[in-house]
C-alpha cells in the first residue's frame, strides 16, 4: 500500500471553496478557476486529486460543478494524473457516468447507509479499484446528506459492513475537524483502519506537514489536504516528499 497525498478541490457553484465543519454558511472561496487549481497541484507533483461536488452532496443542482469536473479531468489527463470524485453520487447510473468521464475512483457516501445494495452492485460491476466509500463522522456516528443528518450508525459498523461487500478503500473524515486546522483525528482514523482492515484515507483538519507525517506513520493509505494548501500552511512539494521518504 503506497501512501498518497490528495489535494482537495471542493466545488460549490463551480468555484473552489472550503467549508468549516461542513457548514455552507462558513464557506471560504479560493478560486473561480478549478482547472487552474488542478494544474497548480499537479504541477507541484501530485499524482491524485480529490474532487467533491458540494452542491451534489447537499442535494442541489450541480451541473456547473460537472462542467468544472470535466475541465479538471482534461488537465489531469494531460499530466497523467488520477481523479477521485464524490458528492451526490447515489445511483449506479451516476457512478457509471462519472467513470465514463474519466474519473478514476468514485466516492460514495449517503448511499452506503441508505442503499448498500447499490454499493455492492457498483463494486461487482466496476471493481474495488474504482469504488470508495466516504465515512464522515461526528462523535463516532456517521453523518449523511452533506453532513446535515445523523445516521445513528457508527463509523466502525459501516466500515465493517462495507468490507463484507468487498470494498477496499474508505475515506474517513472527522466532521468536527474539517476545515478548521485542528489536526487529524489520528486515533479514530487508525482505529477504523485497524478494526476494519480497509485502506483508509484520512481527511479533516490537516494543517501542517506534521499532520501528513502522522497519517503516514499511522500506516494509513493516504491523506486529503485542503485548506492548508490554499492558505499556505503546507507546501505541497515538501509534503509530497513524505510519500516516498
Amino acid at each position: 500500500m503506497n501512501f498518497v497525498i490528495y489535494p482537495a478541490i471542493d466545488l460549490r457553484g463551480g468555484k473552489v471553496v472550503r467549508l468549516q465543519e461542513g457548514d455552507p454558511a462558513r464557506m471560504t472561496a479560493y478560486s473561480e478557476n478549478p482547472a487552474e487549481a488542478a494544474q497548480r497541484w499537479l504541477n507541484a507533483g501530485a499524482r491524485w486529486l480529490h474532487v467533491v461536488s458540494l452542491d451534489g452532496a447537499f442535494g442541489e443542482s450541480d451541473k456547473v460543478n460537472h462542467s468544472a469536473l470535466r475541465d479538471i479531468l482534461r488537465v489531469a489527463k494531460e499530466l497523467d494524473a488520477s481523479v477521485q470524485f464524490g458528492g451526490g453520487i447515489r445511483s449506479l447510473e451516476t457512478v457509471e457516468s462519472a467513470l465514463s468521464l474519466g474519473v478514476s475512483r468514485v466516492v460514495l457516501g449517503t448511499i452506503a447507509i441508505e442503499d448498500p445494495d447499490t454499493v455492492a452492485n457498483a463494486l461487482m460491476k466496476f471493481g474495488a479499484e474504482q469504488i470508495a466509500v466516504g465515512i464522515d463522522a461526528r462523535d463516532g456516528l456517521v453523518r449523511v446528506r452533506g453532513w446535515k443528518e445523523n445516521s445513528g450508525i457508527s463509523a466502525t459498523d459501516l466500515a465493517t459492513q462495507m468490507r463484507d461487500l468487498n470494498l477496499r478503500t474508505v475515506i474517513f473524515t472527522d466532521v468536527s475537524r474539517d476545515g478548521v486546522g485542528k489536526g487529524l483525528n489520528i486515533s479514530a482514523t487508525h482505529e477504523l483502519a485497524d478494526g476494519s482492515g480497509l485502506d483508509v484515507i484520512a481527511s479533516g483538519g490537516v494543517h501542517t506537514v506534521e499532520d501528513v507525517m502522522a497519517a503516514r506513520n499511522a500506516n494509513l493509505a493516504g491523506v486529503i489536504v485542503g485548506r492548508a494548501l490554499y492558505e499556505g500552511t503546507i507546501d505541497l512539494k515538501s509534503a509530497l516528499e513524505t510519500e516516498v521518504s
